[in-house]
């Protein structure tokens, strides 16, 4: 977990129309663009680029090398890890049963593990945990867990087929081994997808 230090490096870019409350980390080499509003708490890693148009509330976590395009609302509670893309105007949200004037005393963590892609306006609702390398379509309603590198799209999403760490489709039905054209070998067992030599 990164430090809520409420440091923002030198080395980090803040556009002057971009808004961050006190008590803001963000890590070298990011870039913040015009008309983001991040509120304290909030932490952001190192060479991650946040669009135009983006509000980050306190209780988010943004790891390494992320992408958050144009026009995306990051609600409390959610955690996102090392090279993560979220496309424009992905939705989340962090409330099951949300009504004007009224929270709940703590925010289900929703999760997106490091490498996956949120296509452009898909939603993701409250305590779901998008894989290591998975791809969401665009469009799509996520109401259960996506697995590692499985494809789902659709509302509400369903699996599709599987994705190498590239972004290439992988062809594989049944149990055994596949090799993508970049290189990376994984193996299908129990119905989940393992990259093989992955520590």
């Amino acid at each position: 977990m990164k430090s809520r230090s409420g440091e923002i490096s030198e080395a980090a870019y803040i556009h002057p129309q971009a808004i961050l409350d006190e008590a803001v980390s963000v890590e070298a080499g990011t870039r913040i663009w015009a008309f983001s509003h991040i509120l304290s708490g909030a932490v952001i890693g190192r060479d991650c680029n946040v669009c135009d148009h983006t509000f980050i509330e306190g209780d988010v976590t943004l790891g390494d090398r992320v992408t958050v395009k144009s026009g995306v609302y990051l609600w409390d509670g959610l955690i996102v890890e090392d090279d993560v893309f979220i496309g424009p105007a992905a939705v989340f949200t962090n409330d099951q049963r949300p009504r004007s004037n009224k929270h709940p005393d703590e925010y289900p963590e929703t999760r997106l593990a490091r490498g996956c892609s949120i296509g452009a306006n898909a939603t993701i609702l409250p305590g779901i945990h998008v894989g290591c390398w998975a791809m969401v379509g665009a469009g799509s309603v996520v109401t259960r867990d996506v697995k590692e590198f499985s494809m789902v799209y659709g509302n509400p999403a369903r699996f599709a087929g599987w994705v190498c760490a590239c972004g290439d489709s992988l062809s594989i039905e049944g149990p055994g081994s596949v090799e993508c054209r970049c290189g990376y070998r994984y193996k299908l067992e129990d119905n989940r997808l393992n990259r093989e030599g992955q520590s």
